[in-house]
């Protein structure tokens, strides 16, 4: 049996198909998809976001660039741009941390949530209040921040 392209009428001897897909030859069926992404970006802007966040692939490639010149500027012009659009977060940043130097704040050893030991961040629920902080490690305060 000769497969047949319902959308453009092609046969399998004019065009390539996806084994699996019997009804659209390789050119449609790209078409289509990327028509069904343009039609619902936002959706697939965070399925893609949530796809690769932990994929180990997208990680080492990550590393590698930011290892690299380019990669190394891109990330300082993304920091430089960070502190300039958040002069108050950025602020309270450095009071903490001066505080901290001086020994009038004295940071722990733990997590505050869940008793992990390492290294612990300040998380800042009020950022006109630089002093006032949650000690979190790392994975606590990640989650801290996407409730």
């Amino acid at each position: 049996m000769i497969k047949l392209c319902k959308v453009c009428g092609t046969t399998e001897k004019d065009a390539e198909f996806y084994s699996g897909v019997n009804n659209r030859c390789k050119e449609c069926h790209k078409a289509l998809v990327k028509e069904n992404r343009q039609k619902n970006e936002e959706y697939y802007k965070e399925y893609d976001k949530k796809r690769f966040q932990d994929d180990p692939r997208v990680r080492t490639r990550h590393a590698r660039y930011q290892a690299t010149e380019a990669g190394k500027q891109s990330v300082q012009k993304s920091r430089m741009k960070w502190v300039d659009q958040n002069p108050e977060k950025r602020a309270a940043h450095i009071i903490l941390g001066n505080r901290i130097k001086n020994g009038t704040v004295t940071k722990p050893d733990k997590c505050s949530d869940c008793g992990a030991i390492g290294r612990i961040h300040g998380h800042h629920h009020d950022y006109s209040k630089p002093l006032d902080v949650e000690w979190l490690c790392a994975a606590c305060h990640v989650k801290r921040h996407k409730v």
